[in-house]
């Protein structure tokens, strides 16, 4: 079965930009900035292992750090793609990136937005992988970040821009706030995909769908809490991008073992598995849907049409889908895998 997901064509459509790097590229640039960043891969680690998401907070701000440098960012968003397409056999990933960070750590918004499209376009001849842009609030920051966010997905577009999200802490970061934000990002004609009821209820869930108008949902974990809001969500075709370990490591669940997933798909949730920030909770894509395939009781049809799903709910271009769901099709049949 391991080998068989290795293998399996895939899309990713919830994987932070500065998140996905892996303890290679995190050591590289730790050597060229020094500081509280760790350049032994053994003590990275060690530096990973989370107390709580707010401890995961500061330790990912603390990679942001890292990155100074058009360079820098070019060089890690390339990186981070070949990482995907090589180790991980994705065709397709939408990639959530926070530009505000960067720019308040010294990098222009066109300078980013050059570094990153430079990278997907030599991504895609490279690597073969379709790369997409989601413009990611950062929600501790308020709501002028919030403002600057929309600025750059309005203004400063990079072509590949496809959604319009929100991340950080839940907790004290009311949905309702940004509501005038997502209204006008939706308006230009980008998807709505905010994270939401990672740490707190059902009813930020709520605010997501109601107030942000939300086309996926990040983690909703507590959404099982709330059979009509399952309900809800499975009629209105609301995916959830499901990340396990990320959910276990922020002790938004206790354990895999209790990991709603089951409740999501047993109630006619759409779903896509992903890994949210893979190498700062020691997981991968690959061992996300190992442990969907546990928690599900899948065979192989079934992890088959859990990639399927994410292909189906992504923002990708239809040809780009038919093209991606025509390769798992043929994997699946493939005498390789028997």
């Amino acid at each position: 079965m391991r080998d068989f997901i290795q293998g399996l064509p895939k899309a990713e459509l919830h994987v932070h930009h500065i998140g996905s790097v892996s303890p290679r590229i995190v050591s590289e640039l730790a050597g060229r900035h020094p500081g509280v960043v760790p350049t032994d891969l053994e003590e990275l680690r060690s530096y990973f292992a989370f107390r709580d998401f707010g401890h995961f907070i500061d330790v990912y701000l603390s990679v942001v750090d890292l990155v100074r440098t058009p360079e820098d960012l070019r060089y890690l968003t390339y990186e981070i793609a070949r990482d995907m397409a090589e180790a991980q056999s994705l065709r397709y990933a939408e990639l959530t990136c926070t530009p505000h960070t960067s720019v308040i750590r010294g990098i222009p918004i066109e300078a980013y937005t050059e570094a990153i499209e430079d990278a997907r376009v030599a991504a895609e001849r490279d690597f073969g992988l379709v790369l997409r842009w989601v413009y990611d609030i950062p929600g501790e920051l308020g709501v002028p970040a919030a403002d600057a966010t929309l600025g750059y997905a309005l203004d400063h577009a990079p072509e590949a821009l496809v959604g319009f999200g929100l991340g950080g802490p839940e907790v004290g970061v009311p949905r309702p706030q940004f509501q005038q934000h997502f209204e006008a990002a939706v308006a230009a004609g980008l998807h709505s995909v905010p994270h939401s009821g990672e740490t707190t209820g059902a009813d930020t869930v709520w605010d997501a769908v109601r107030l942000l108008k939300a086309e996926r949902i990040g983690h909703g974990t507590s959404a099982a809490q709330d059979f009509t809001l399952l309900e809800h969500l499975a009629g209105e075709g609301i995916a959830l991008e499901v990340c396990p370990s990320s959910n276990v490591a922020t002790r938004a669940v206790a354990s895999i073992e209790e990991h709603p997933l089951r409740t999501f798909v047993d109630a006619g949730v759409p779903v896509s598995i992903a890994s949210d920030d893979p190498p700062m909770f020691n997981t991968t894509l690959n061992r996300e849907y190992e442990i969907a395939a546990e928690l599900l009781d899948l065979d192989r049809d079934g992890i088959a049409d859990l990639a399927r799903s994410s292909v189906q709910v992504s923002f990708a271009p239809e040809d780009v889908k038919t093209r991606i769901l025509g390769e798992i099709d043929a994997y699946v049949v493939s005498p390789v895998v028997e």
